[in-house]
């Protein structure tokens, strides 16, 4: 285990998830203290829970699938939610969906059906403490995770390109309910699930 996290910040446990308010004007900072480790991030609006991360919506208006410093993300009302501040890496997806039991079922057949831990399930218990229903959890934001496409659309999921200390910002434009995990899979992290450190700021801070 690594050493603990700087003040001010928390650690989420590898294969686990949590979930919390961010007002309007605060800033959430998603750190990997190891390297080589992916965080899913969800937000819906604290104000409806019928208003959610949408990645398409937000490659749609970037005309990329890039997210860095500068990069908005939308709701799938086309509101921004929030506003990167602050990325270190360069290195995220919105293509993928937060593994879940089913993905292990489907894509670890060495597994051989038995229960995994998950993004999905991670953020769906989390949530669930702010009225979050689980089949709102879509496509989330994959903090530090390296996937590239080839011309003929095939996907490739390599090691993250994330170092200790890597950091992304996001500064929410809305009030949010966010959740948070420190991925899961195996296969998205090197082999091996790491944990993931957090600190929320609140506006002005």
């Amino acid at each position: 285990m690594t050493d603990a996290p700087a003040d001010g910040f928390r650690r989420l446990a590898p294969q686990t998830g949590t979930a919390f308010l961010l007002p309007r004007g605060a800033r959430l900072t998603v750190v990997d203290p190891t390297g080589e480790q992916v965080a899913d991030v969800f937000a819906v609006m604290a104000d409806d829970r019928r208003e959610w991360f949408s990645s398409g919506r937000t490659i749609d208006y970037a005309n990329s699938t890039t997210v860095t410093t500068g990069s908005l993300l939308y709701s799938n009302r086309s509101r921004v939610m929030a506003v990167v501040e602050e990325d270190t890496c360069g290195h995220h997806d919105l293509l993928l969906t937060p593994c879940s039991q089913q993905t292990f079922d489907l894509l670890y057949p060495d597994l051989d059906g038995a229960e995994h831990p998950s993004c999905f399930a991670n953020l769906a218990g989390a949530m669930a403490g702010y009225d979050v229903p689980p089949d709102t959890i879509s496509t989330t934001l994959n903090v530090f995770m390296n996937v590239w496409t080839e011309r003929d659309g095939t996907l490739h999921i390599d090691p993250p390109t994330s170092v200790a200390g890597d950091r992304l910002v996001l500064r929410a434009e809305a009030d949010l309910v966010v959740g948070l995990t420190a991925c899961s899979a195996e296969k998205s992290n090197n082999g091996v699930c790491k944990p993931i450190d957090y600190r929320v700021t609140p506006a002005g801070g």
